[in-house]
């Protein structure tokens, strides 16, 4: 069954290709547009109610951003989400989660530690009420307590920036719902090394973390 598309609500300021552009990044980043997808400019068109002009550019952005390539003879297609590219967007997150809880640890105060275990219940809420969408938004917003904590706005920056290429497989990811539990359990090893102050313990938590994630999208590409 084909999925509704709508065009998102956004900054009345902002321009129309840049709101065409987020509603598809953000249909593909969810997985209402799927891996193999093609992106039809007339069909897009006539779904999100603009001309083909801004479905072209925003198209164009994503190709740059790889979300989407281009196949001869067929057009723009949703990119598959290639275990190469994952492993190296992986690596680099885990050296800057390294480095966040590294600068976190030494502004971290209990008002922080119980915002952080409120963030962990979030999510265990959303795993409780199996929506795949609420339990990432809760996974990310468990690390952004993390981020804050650092005082460092040029790494929030790049993490944010990378945010939106980790969206994918994260999806991907908390779809097994064996991850889940794992999960949770990750979360209170992190909270219980940053209320310790422990830098190698928080470091080593974080790599895990990542570490099992690397392994489950592994695991979920191959099963395709």
């Amino acid at each position: 069954m084909e999925k509704e598309l709508k065009i998102m609500e956004s900054d009345e300021y902002l321009p129309l290709r840049d709101v065409v552009f987020k509603t598809l990044r953000q249909a593909i980043l969810k997985g209402d547009m799927e891996p193999g997808e093609r992106l039809m400019e007339i069909t897009l068109a006539n779904k999100l109610g603009v001309s083909r002009t801004p479905i072209r550019e925003a198209i164009r952005k994503l190709e740059l951003e790889g979300l989407v390539h281009m196949v001869p003879r067929k057009g723009a297609i949703v990119a598959s989400i290639s275990e190469k590219d994952m492993r190296d967007v992986l690596e680099v997150r885990v050296t800057l989660e390294e480095l966040a809880v590294k600068l976190a640890i030494q502004n971290m105060e209990e008002p922080d530690i119980d915002q952080l275990r409120r963030a962990a219940k979030k999510f265990e809420s959303a795993v409780i009420a199996r929506d795949i969408v609420d339990i990432v938004e809760a996974d990310v917003m468990f690390h952004d307590v993390i981020y804050n904590r650092t005082n460092n706005g040029r790494l929030i920056q790049i993490i944010n920036n990378l945010r939106e290429q980790m969206y994918r497989y994260r999806l991907e990811y908390v779809k097994d719902a064996r991850t889940h539990s794992i999960l949770i359990s990750e979360h209170q090893d992190i909270i219980t090394a940053l209320e310790k102050r422990d830098v190698d313990e928080a470091k080593n938590a974080v790599r895990q973390h990542i570490i099992n994630q690397e392994k489950g999208i592994v695991r979920a590409i191959k099963d395709r």
